[in-house]
């Protein structure tokens, strides 16, 4: 099994334990994919979820340029959103997995088909 594998496999269950969202593994994999090489980084793997800074980037570099979505409050709400599913009081919260969540929730899984 790769590194990449284990790490998509680790992403499932957390998916599965933290948010009781059983993973489409397909999407899980291109999502992960789509990360690069930022899942092997220690510091780049996660999210901060109470950094103003890093929710900005998420929402610049992911929603807006990967996802294609308009900026707007609708944007900040979905973020929320999904760092409440994932648990605030969570401190690892993998950027492959917000991810998987915020493509999941904003109905963009065609992205990446």
């Amino acid at each position: 099994m790769s590194k990449r594998d284990e790490l998509i496999a680790k992403y499932a269950a957390d998916l599965k334990d933290k948010c009781g969202v059983t993973a489409d593994m397909a999407l899980l994999t291109k999502v992960t994919i789509g990360c690069g090489p930022s899942i092997y980084n220690a510091d780049a793997a996660t999210v901060s979820g109470s950094d103003e800074k890093e929710l900005a980037t998420v929402k610049n570099n992911f929603l807006i340029k990967k996802l294609g979505l308009k900026n707007g409050p609708d944007l900040d709400k979905g973020i929320d959103a999904v760092i409440d599913k994932y648990g605030r009081s969570n401190r690892n919260k993998y950027r492959a997995v917000v991810y998987y969540l915020l493509t999941k929730h904003f109905k963009k899984e065609a992205v990446y088909k």
